[in-house]
């Protein structure tokens, strides 16, 4: 097998939903009937850090016929084999290797190498998806105010100067329809960096400092973008949010509300989980568009 090493050109960063492209590859998988494009605008999920879900949608084949796409996953070529999602062995964007969106439709598909197709993905899904990702940006940073007077000791900031909690001590971020929910466990190495559990005893009020700080930037209606250098999905790509006070920025490769005022509003809860030596904590993001 002879495979081009250029990665995926991909449109949905800018939010598009809907792109045209070329088949470069077709391979028969467990999963189905894996298609790689030059680009598209279909949001896989990255095996290594699968906090966004993939898109919702469909593949419109030259002859007008539309399939569903199973799934869209993010793959990788050394130039010689496709090794889709978990099999990937490196991260998104390790020199000497091509990075692709592979897209999975039923097996059987009649589709070739060379062909000239569509994809359509559910805008109203992923404007959902998109809401709770900017939310789930813009509470972690909430939190990491929230929590500034609990460390002891200097550690990294965020983009906003507040000690970055949300960094430091984040185990799992699933992004959801108009929400997100982020595991945080503190342990012994966040202790030694000076931070106290105790922050989280009053979950309640410790919810009720983020909600305000939440309110008060949606207000703003701060407008949000994803920055990308490069236009194929290996590249680096940043969240950037325009807040009044100072620009927030956090690495991300998922999509994005266009402003705050999408949100309408947005509002954290807290359950905490004390085990031996150590405390997790599942913060749960809702958003009322």
């Amino acid at each position: 097998m002879s495979f081009r090493t250029e990665d995926t050109v991909v449109d949905y960063p800018s939010g598009a939903t809907e792109s045209a492209g070329t088949v470069l590859h077709v391979e028969e998988t467990e999963r189905g009937t894996a298609v790689v494009l030059d680009r598209t605008a279909f949001h896989p999920v990255d095996g290594h850090w699968p906090d966004q879900p993939a898109d919702r949608g469909r593949l419109v084949l030259a002859d007008g016929t539309a399939v569903d796409i199973l799934d869209a996953l993010v793959g990788a070529t050394d130039g010689d084999r496709l090794l889709i999602g978990d099999d990937v062995p490196v991260r998104t964007g390790t020199e000497g290797w091509g990075f692709l969106v592979v897209h999975v439709v039923p097996a059987g598909v009649a589709i070739r190498e060379g062909d000239r197709v569509e994809v359509v993905a559910d805008a109203g899904y992923r404007a959902a998806l998109s809401r709770g990702h900017t939310a789930c940006h813009l509470a972690s940073l909430a939190l990491d105010r929230a929590l500034a007077g609990a460390w002891s000791k200097e550690v990294q900031s965020d983009s906003l100067g507040a000690p970055a909690f949300d960094q430091l001590a984040i185990e799992r971020s699933e992004i959801l329809e108009d929400g997100a929910r982020d595991t945080y466990r503190i342990g012994k190495s966040l202790r030694k960096k000076g931070f106290d559990p105790t922050a989280f005893d009053d979950v309640d009020a410790l919810a009720a400092r983020v909600d305000k700080t939440l309110a008060a930037w949606i207000a703003t209606n701060a407008a949000v973008r994803v920055e990308t250098p490069e236009p194929g999905i290996g590249a680096r790509r940043s969240w950037v949010c325009a807040l009044p006070e100072h620009e927030a920025r956090i690495p991300c490769g998922g999509t994005h509300a266009h402003s705050l005022g999408e949100l309408g509003s947005v509002t954290v809860g807290f359950e905490v989980t004390d085990v031996p030596g150590a405390r997790t904590v599942v913060m749960t993001t809702t958003v009322a568009p």
